[in-house]
């Protein structure tokens, strides 16, 4: 499951002025888990429902923090705590036009996080 492009506001950044002024975000989700039991029944709670995995996504996305990879690491956690299932997770989560004195249209962070078989079933 790929969610791409979920843009938000929010106010991530080391320099004071970045989390009073804020500025534009961008994240990128693919998930990896079971669809097999999906595939077959047409089921949404054999799945994990796209606006609920967003929603998890925007609550982290509005904690401020200095650090794209705090950020990073806090959706990838909470994505994994509501939606046990999941067994990948790659997260690219971009800040735009970030202050660097040039030219740049965005700073990424990039993250890929593999879970253990028993983490999935437990």
């Amino acid at each position: 499951i790929e969610l791409e492009g979920m843009t938000f506001y929010a106010y991530h950044g080391v320099m004071e002025q970045e989390r009073k002024v804020g500025n534009r975000f961008m994240v990128d989700l693919r998930l990896t888990l079971p669809l097999e039991r999906a595939m077959e029944s047409d089921a949404l709670e054999e799945t994990i429902n796209y606006a609920e995995v967003y929603a998890v996504v925007q609550r982290e996305m509005m904690i401020p923090s200095k650090l794209l990879e705090h950020v990073g690491g806090r959706i990838v956690k909470a994505l994994k705590a509501t939606f046990p299932t999941i067994e990948e997770i790659y997260l690219k989560l971009s800040k735009m036009n970030p202050p660097m004195g040039g030219d740049l249209r965005c700073a990424s962070l990039i993250l890929r996080e593999r879970f253990a078989a028993a983490e999935v079933e437990g």
